[in-house]
């Protein structure tokens, strides 16, 4: 009984450690884990250059082993940790970790799959996880929340873009005509995306007088309209509360998070947060 309980109280501590920011212990396993994220992708962006990779393969594959088989460790111990492995393994972050972590292990054993370690690409989104320390978990439920909240408005406009760039597409299409560039329809509404958004590629222009007036207004148009989803957001996020008493307590039993301060239970479940 006396082995059981050390081992549920070495695994609490161990979950405490990996899933959480507010001890000492898990602040410096997240500042660890950020500089081995940054550390493995940017030997990803190294490999990536023919010169530096055949000057220095030999280190960069060592490398990437050592720090797949740390990620390896940390995704094994964050399963055995709780009490659902399947919450974790089929969430969000458990499959980014997972598609991460297996093409170094696809390449040693099928060959061919050396293509696969862009994935490894992937774990700079951990860092977003990461990220729940106490100081930023406020500001980013208000920004989630905002953007939540201001998802129908997005939409709304989102389609009112698209019906505007089709008449547009439409328009150019019947006013420059194929011997201008415009040779049909979806691609003269590529240009209308392209000009409303103020990227200006400049490989398809109008050529026209009146095409060139549609264009200018176009042009004006697109400024306005890169302001909207900004304002957006902006409007809910200044109705959101800015004093979210919330931590980075993550349940052992149902691996929900966003706790309030000094919450004994899970909001979720109800089991105890932490095990004395």
């Amino acid at each position: 009984m006396g082995a059981k309980n050390k081992l549920s109280n070495w695994k609490s501590k161990l979950h405490e450690i990996i899933y959480e920011a507010d001890t000492k212990e898990g602040k410096w396993f997240d500042i660890i884990l950020i500089l081995t994220i940054l550390v493995s992708i940017l030997l990803v962006m190294l490999e990536s250059v023919e010169s530096f990779d055949a000057k220095y393969h030999n280190f960069l594959n060592i490398s990437e082993w050592v720090i797949t088989i740390l990620f390896s460790i940390e995704y094994i111990a964050r399963i055995i940790t709780i009490k659902k492995p399947s919450k974790y393994i089929f969430s969000f972050y458990g499959v980014i970790d997972f598609l991460a972590t297996v093409p170094k292990y696809l390449s040693f054993i099928f060959v061919g799959t050396h293509a696969l370690i862009a994935l490894r690409a992937l774990r700079l989104l951990r860092v977003f996880r990461i990220l729940k320390l106490t100081r930023y978990l406020g500001a980013s439920m208000n920004l989630m929340k905002a953007l939540k909240e201001s998802r129908i408005k997005i939409f709304v406009f989102l389609f009112s873009v698209i019906v505007l760039t089709i008449i547009l597409g439409t328009i150019m299409y019947l006013i420059e005509g194929p011997e201008n560039g415009f040779t049909n329809i979806p691609h003269s509404m590529y240009w209308a995306i392209v000009t409303l958004t103020t990227v200006g590629y400049g490989d398809l222009a109008p050529h026209t007088p009146f095409g060139q007036f549609i264009a200018s207004i176009v042009m004006i148009l697109g400024y306005g309209i890169i302001a909207v989803p900004t304002g957006i957001v902006t409007s809910e996020m200044t109705k959101q509360d800015r004093n979210i008493n919330t931590n980075t307590q993550s349940c052992s039993n149902c691996s929900h998070d966003k706790h309030i301060d000094n919450a004994e239970f899970c909001y979720k479940c109800g089991k105890k947060l932490h095990n004395e």
